[in-house]
């Protein structure tokens, strides 16, 4: 996973720059996901828009049949021979997903009842989600470090709004999101638990955990910072200090850890801030935590 992880982190970098002019970047606090796009979208684009309400309550009902679960709609978007609808989960586990619907280019019509979401995105994304809710107080620990570093003005995070409208990654913060293996087991028996009654308490879900299983290799945390002067670039002694701040850290969410310092900029089209210039941490030298 670490390898596949790495892979689309270059790729998704190299198609950023590949594509990029300087009007197509903003300041990552201004970015609300406006100007987001899919290839080969912009027809589709157009119809998806204009049957939105149908989109997102086809989404919704999906998701409810299917996971017993209540979504909200942020955005539609075009995409090849369809429409993608990123979701949000109403209440824990949180998570961010998508869906996608088909759609008739030549007839000009949206096939609401062909909605389909890659079932392993959308489990991953719930265990994810599950990952934080037994284990929220090391989320807290790590999310209040990372709110005390932004409060130093230094580095920022992405707008709420960008996670809403381009997300899509399971559980996600402005400063991070969680990835999670299909090959992951600790938290297999936690997710059963949890299809089998949505009601079940916290304590039992962590009951269920099983931490013999549990392997890094697994569970990938990846922290993506900005710096917050529109001006600035990525900055070596701030970067250092983080990875070595994280490295001290033992009460934190286990898993890889992978660390990116951007400058303040981001893509409009594709929502990544990874450039040529970006500091990272990542494979295969992540930082771990077991």
């Amino acid at each position: 996973m670490n390898s596949t992880n790495n892979n689309q982190e270059i790729k998704e970098a190299k198609e950023t720059q590949t594509s990029a002019s300087n009007d197509t970047f903003i300041s990552v606090q201004e970015y609300t996901g406006e100007g987001y796009f899919l290839a080969n979208g912009k027809e589709t684009d157009e119809i998806a828009e204009q049957y939105r309400d149908q989109i997102e309550k086809a989404a919704q009902k999906y998701f409810q049949e299917k996971y017993q679960i209540e979504v909200k709609a942020h955005n539609v978007v075009g995409a090849r021979d369809g429409a993608t609808v990123f979701l949000e989960s109403e209440g824990e586990p949180h998570f961010y997903t998508y869906a996608v619907v088909p759609i008739d280019v030549k007839e000009k019509k949206v096939l609401a009842d062909q909605i389909w979401a890659d079932e392993n995105e959308v489990q991953n994304a719930i265990k994810g989600g599950l990952y934080q809710m037994i284990f929220k107080e090391e989320f807290q620990e790590l999310d209040h470090y990372l709110e005390t570093l932004t409060a130093e003005g230094k580095v920022t995070g992405k707008t709420k709004e960008a996670l809403e409208n381009t997300g899509g990654n399971g559980y996600m913060t402005p400063y991070y999101f969680v990835v999670v293996s299909k090959n992951e087991e600790a938290i297999k028996p936690v997710y059963d638990l949890y299809l089998n009654n949505h009601n079940e308490s916290i304590e039992s879900l962590r009951n269920a955990y099983d931490a013999s299983k549990f392997s890094a290799d697994n569970l990938t945390i990846s922290i993506q910072l900005y710096m917050q002067d529109k001006k600035a670039e990525p900055n070596e002694e701030l970067f250092n200090r983080v990875t070595k701040d994280l490295q001290g850290m033992n009460n934190i969410p286990k898993g890889s850890y992978g660390f990116y310092l951007n400058d303040n900029l981001i893509h409009r089209e594709t929502a990544k801030g990874i450039k040529d210039n970006s500091l990272r941490r990542g494979f295969p030298d992540y930082i771990i935590k077991e």
